[in-house]
């Protein structure tokens, strides 16, 4: 193999003819074989009665033999002989429909136009494949994986009826290729970071920091994949989200990894790509990605429900994509967010690689641990470091009306309420500096109207909301914040009197305790020398 092969990380290589292949099998014969063994089962299926998933379908497994010259159900190809299974057909026929996908526009987006090889594909030694239209991930797993996905699949079926908003990844076929006297397992996933939107930053975040460094050779890519200390490095306020979207996620990532703990599942990854739209706007892209990124439009060709970040975590109308966000500086973002490497659980090999890890470091820091504290470490730092809640400005009319509120409102069981002089000019100062504020808002409004065509005006005022929307209960006006509170005034020297009583008995009872303690110890010390002079006695005795 060596002698054949340039290099190889895993089960991947690469031949001297420098095409990509996976334990010896080249890229191209794989790609065939999964679309001819895709196409057949997919077809297959359509002749089958729906019906409800029963136990047994998680564990039914088909198999079909492609051979060179073809068969009377197979055509002929020139990729060799080869067998193609396929995993809980109905089960995961049943997951498509559950996510809106019809089984023609399944084979067909798989299946119309060859699947395109993405050459980032890490350092697991996994293939990784896109379909044409930009929908789908096939990935490569290994033996272990694709066994703990059968396992996991009736509790992937129960988690996915009570709740359809996930950032989980979306699993949509599982197969097996035999071809040369190896299995190559593979997987159908949603795709998470769509080609469509250009991604200006992409992270792998674990919660951990042992090791969680991009390396330098990665760093070198166009768009490289930083990790925990990057982010906390390059961004340490990290990524501001309005307060209903930033509940939502933590809820959602507080909901999976619920999940994944109950699994026994450890080692997964939130993957997050970060479109810069002011960036794309200043680098002068061509208008048709920037409309469609301020916009927030699905990627073309994109069918199935729930597959965008947005939509993961809450309702939304069908067209949206990223989760609207902003940076530090006050630029646009886009996130395109999933948990991503759910398929490692934490067994004996796992238990004894953190055991290892923890002699040479600080075993809390290091990335392999006990599903439950995975769990938890997981969540504090996506939800404390990672997203963070944006505070907004008030609009000066919601200012003005709260205001306004607070002072016709009445005192309960009092009558008509009865402004002191210093509360009078207090509102007349407010109402001045209102009135020059809402002089603001108005010339504000006014510059909105004459830009209205922005693109990025727009999709400021669509996704972002005004400021009148982000207001919290706490900024707006209240009875106190307009009238003198004269009770605390006039009660302030008592406050100080009693504090200051209550200080001179705190100390008065530590000294009576000190000089009860000094008599305890004397009559110790006293009684153990009496001690030792009646046993010096009895010795010489």
């Amino acid at each position: 193999m060596s002698q054949t092969m340039k290099k190889t990380i895993g089960h991947r290589g690469t031949d001297p003819t420098g095409e990509t292949t996976y334990k010896k099998t080249t890229s191209s014969a794989l790609k065939g074989a999964i679309q001819l063994g895709i196409t057949h089962t997919v077809g297959s299926l359509s002749s089958k009665p729906e019906r409800d998933v029963l136990l047994q379908d998680f564990e039914e497994v088909e198999s079909i033999f492609f051979p060179n010259e073809g068969s009377n159900l197979t055509p002929a190809h020139h990729y060799g002989d080869f067998r193609f299974k396929t995993y809980a057909p109905l089960a995961f026929r049943y997951f498509r429909e559950m996510f809106g996908i019809q089984p023609g526009d399944y084979m067909y987006s798989l299946c119309k136009d060859p699947l395109i090889e993405l050459s980032n594909s890490g350092a697991s030694g996994s293939l990784f494949y896109v379909s044409s239209d930009d929908e789908y991930i096939i990935k490569t797993v290994q033996h272990k994986e694709a066994e703990f996905l059968q396992k996991l699949l009736p509790g992937y079926f129960m988690n996915l009826n009570q709740n359809k908003r996930t950032l989980l990844p979306k699993f949509y076929g599982l197969y097996c290729v035999q071809a040369g006297g190896k299995n190559i397992r593979i997987l159908v996933m949603n795709n998470l970071l769509p080609s469509a939107v250009q991604m200006h930053l992409k992270y792998d975040l674990k919660g951990s920091t042992y090791k969680r460094r991009a390396s330098v050779k990665e760093r070198e890519k166009a768009v490289p994949t930083y990790k925990d200390l990057d982010l906390m490095q390059d961004m340490p306020e990290g990524v501001l989200l309005e307060g209903d979207k930033h509940n939502a996620v933590c809820k959602t990532i507080q909901r999976d990894c619920r999940v994944l703990e109950s699994f026994k599942i450890m080692d997964y990854s939130l993957l997050m790509g970060i479109h810069n739209v002011d960036q794309a706007c200043r680098e002068q892209v061509s208008e048709e990605v920037v409309a469609g990124a301020v916009d927030q439009k699905k990627p073309h060709g994109q069918k199935s429900l729930y597959s965008t970040a947005i939509e993961a975590i809450q309702f939304v109308p069908p067209q949206t994509g990223g989760i609207p966000a902003r940076n530090s500086k006050g630029e646009r973002l886009l996130l395109y967010i999933g948990i991503i490497d759910i398929l490692q659980s934490y067994r004996f090999i796992k238990k004894l690689e953190h055991s290892w890890k923890a002699l040479v470091h600080d075993g809390d820091t290091v990335s392999v641990h006990r599903p439950s504290f995975y769990s938890e470490r997981f969540q504090k730092f996506m939800c404390n470091t990672v997203f963070r809640k944006s505070t907004l400005k008030p609009s000066p009319s919601k200012k003005r009306r709260a205001a306004n509120h607070g002072i016709l409102k009445k005192i309960a069981g009092t009558g008509p309420l009865l402004l002191t002089p210093t509360s009078s000019n207090n509102q007349q100062h407010q109402v001045s500096s209102e009135t020059r504020e809402d002089t603001e808002g108005e010339n504000g409004k006014n510059w909105k109207k004459e830009d209205r065509e922005d693109s990025a005006v727009a999709w400021e005022t669509n996704n972002f909301g005004t400021s009148e929307e982000g207001l919290e209960t706490e900024d707006m006006f209240s009875l106190s914040d307009i009238t003198p509170n004269t009770s605390k005034c006039s009660v302030s020297w008592l406050s100080q009197v009693s504090l200051f009583l209550l200080l001179g008995t705190f100390l008065l009872i530590q000294i009576g305790f000190l000089i009860r303690l000094n008599v305890v110890l004397y009559r110790c010390e006293k009684n153990g020398t009496q001690m030792n002079e009646l046993r010096g006695w009895y010795e010489r005795g």
